[in-house]
């Protein structure tokens, strides 16, 4: 078996920001969101990263580095990694011919994943980058219903009979935007066109302050089993400022609404530097979070980008944390949470020791980390973006635009992309780093024959350039060091072929 040590070469980062964004003509910018993961902390306080098969001893000697110097050098653009090839190489020539086509082609017993998207809100929060719109009116999000769920018996009709749906997540905008009695079709509309495994997983994004008791009975009564509540901050200062007032009762009543009917699973996503926030003020956000229990938290450092998301050009940038303070926060957040007995998972995600997510095998889509292992994710919805086995399509953006196409076709596929033998391979290992910060060489070698070969030349290679002792070699394969864990995207880019023609277009990595 083929034993290769993998470092990390100069000129690349580590993090995890949520947009898409040219960042080099902004250099305050970049200074802004230096600090703008929980990987950061790590990295810069040389805290050995919690692994999900070998947890580390906080106790072991820091590392003596440059820290700043470090996180400084390895500053760029680079993508999250949540698909490979990534969304900004899809391409136009990607249709509903060959959507039809790939999934016409799906093996007669396929297990698939619906992701479904609801892009409405009632306000659109300032601190949000996210494919939604803000309406008052709810004329808009019935017209969108009606389209969808012609889309939804579209691409039933074109599915094998003997499919089954083993994951199904609402997301958006604000799914709960919709009444009850339309939750209740929109759930009946799926089950009547699409074959449910007896227990999907089936999650739903939760805006609190839309719930209602009426609304939670529907959604447990379509079978909703895991809701994921936008929290953000708890502090009304830090709300007032980012335009979302979510105070920490509406979001126990929601919570306590769904536990009394026996939901279990519950996620909050949470961001650290936001305007007006202090060390003090996340502090007691952490510990409000804490007193209600959720099963998984992710925790997102705010990226300023308001070139990118013009709302967030309502925000007064005089009161964004500084990075040292950025840093800080992190280091506090990951420090309160790790020893509330939460294991950090990836990039940005905390889960319980027994909760599936830190037990299952991991795995990563569009939704960010899961434990979903099917290769068909049928996306639905305006913006929404599948994967077949045969490549990415991705629908229409606009709500308009999206209408008139499932009303001219039946399908609202605008491009894609088609993946080479070279793509998978590279999709295998990105995502394995990504999740596990190692992969097997042997695994490599099974599933792709001789054409892993080169990949693993290029893996010599890298070994060769790194002087910064971010991996090691192991009798299996390759595995990131506790120091280069925070680094997984700059390693996963070595392995991305399409990068340097993307220069530029992906949020920062730290």
């Amino acid at each position: 078996m083929r034993s290769v040590r993998l470092r990390e070469p100069p000129c690349h980062l580590f993090g995890a920001l949520s947009l898409n964004t040219d960042v080099g003509a902004n250099f305050g910018a970049l200074i802004q969101i230096i600090f703008a993961t929980p990987c950061a902390l790590y990295l810069l306080q040389a805290f050995d990263f919690k692994s999900r098969r070998e947890p580390q001893s906080r106790s072991m000697n820091p590392i003596k580095i440059d820290e700043a110097a470090l996180v400084m050098r390895r500053a760029a653009p680079l993508p999250r990694y949540t698909s490979y090839p990534t969304a900004n190489h899809f391409v136009p020539t990607v249709g509903p011919a060959d959507y039809r086509k790939w999934l016409g082609a799906l093996e007669d017993d396929a297990a698939l994943s619906l992701y479904v998207h609801i892009p409405y809100c009632n306000d659109l929060c300032w601190y949000c980058a996210c494919s939604t719109k803000a309406t008052h009116r709810y004329e808009p999000v019935a017209r969108y219903l009606e389209t969808l769920q012609c889309e939804i018996a579209s691409v039933a009709a074109l599915l094998p009979r003997r499919h089954h749906v083993t994951h199904i997540h609402w997301g958006g905008g604000s799914p709960d935007i919709l009444s009850a009695p339309d939750i209740a079709r929109l759930g009946d509309t799926l089950r009547r066109n699409f074959q449910f495994d007896d227990a999907p997983e089936f999650a739903i994004e939760i805006d609190p302050r839309l719930m209602t008791e009426a609304k939670a009975d529907v959604m447990v009564g379509i079978g909703i089993n895991r809701i994921s509540i936008g929290v953000q901050d708890f502090d009304p200062a830090v709300q007032v400022a980012i335009g979302r007032s979510q105070g920490y009762e509406v979001t126990k009543a929601t919570v306590d609404m769904f536990r009394a009917r026996d939901v279990a699973s519950v996620n909050f996503d949470l961001v650290y530097g936001l305007p007006q926030q202090t060390m003090q003020s996340l502090s007691r956000t952490i510990e409000q979070v804490l007193e209600l229990s959720p099963d998984r938290i992710a925790m997102f450092g705010y990226a300023h980008l308001p070139w990118k998301a013009p709302n967030q050009k309502l925000i007064d940038e005089k009161t964004l944390p500084g990075p040292i303070e950025r840093f800080k926060m992190a280091r506090q957040v990951t420090t309160q949470l790790e020893d509330a007995d939460y294991r950090q998972l990836g990039l940005d995600h905390f889960a319980r020791y027994d909760d599936s997510l830190a037990t299952k095998p991991l795995h990563r889509n569009f939704q960010g980390y899961t434990t979903d292992r099917t290769n068909a994710l049928i996306g639905l919805g305006a913006s929404a973006i599948g994967k077949l086995p045969q490549g990415y399509m991705q629908n229409a953006v606009a709500a308009a635009d999206y209408a008139s196409r499932i009303d001219q076709g039946g399908l609202a596929t605008v491009r894609g992309r088609a993946l080479t033998p070279d793509d998978r391979l590279r999709a295998f290992v990105i995502e394995r780093l990504m999740c596990d910060f190692e992969f097997s060489a042997a695994a490599v070698m099974r599933n792709f024959d001789d054409a892993s070969s080169a990949l693993l030349d290029e893996a010599d290679a890298i070994v060769a350039e790194d002087g910064d002792g971010f991996v090691e070699s192991t009798t299996t394969g390759f595995r990131l060091t506790s120091l280069g864990r925070p680094f997984v995207r700059n390693i996963c880019a070595r392995f991305d072929a399409y990068l340097k023609v993307a220069a530029g277009q992906h949020s920062l990595s730290v």
